[in-house]
């Protein structure tokens, strides 16, 4: 069990958050919930998957579940904000993971104010690995 937050383990059902710290990690922190026996993510695959972003010990902006469709992407090669280019690689299809993002490897100092992420805010990303190509 991670020192920092607990997620439900509902894989491909929206996850709920409940936060064990005040502060978050200081560094891209890494916690498998479930772990997959799909195939492996390499640099350049066509992933597809499940997310729900919020803010550490905040709001939630963003997720996949409300919607009913997950977010396909190429990882490792920009396309997404650096935590998810790097959090994913060697993880396996059916893996939820959840991404504690530091600032400077999701929105930096800029943050996305519309979307309520402030510039220096650390990420939090429950992630499921539905599909990897």
């Amino acid at each position: 069990m991670s020192e920092f937050l607990k997620v439900s383990d509902n894989f491909l059902r929206k996850p709920t958050i409940e936060f064990l710290t005040e502060e978050p990690p200081a560094e891209l922190h890494i916690e498998i919930i479930r772990e997959g026996a799909g195939a492996e993510v390499k640099p350049g695959d066509q992933l597809s998957c499940h997310y729900l972003g919020q803010v550490w010990n905040g709001n939630h902006f963003d997720n996949s579940y409300d919607r009913g469709a997950p977010l396909d992407f190429t990882v490792g090669v920009g396309m997404v904000i650096q935590g998810w280019d790097q959090g994913l690689l060697g993880l396996r299809e059916g893996t939820r993971v959840v991404l504690s993002i530091p600032s400077s490897m999701g929105y930096g100092d800029r943050g996305v104010p519309q979307a309520g992420i402030m510039g220096g805010d650390t990420l939090v990303f429950v992630t499921d690995i539905v599909k990897v190509n």
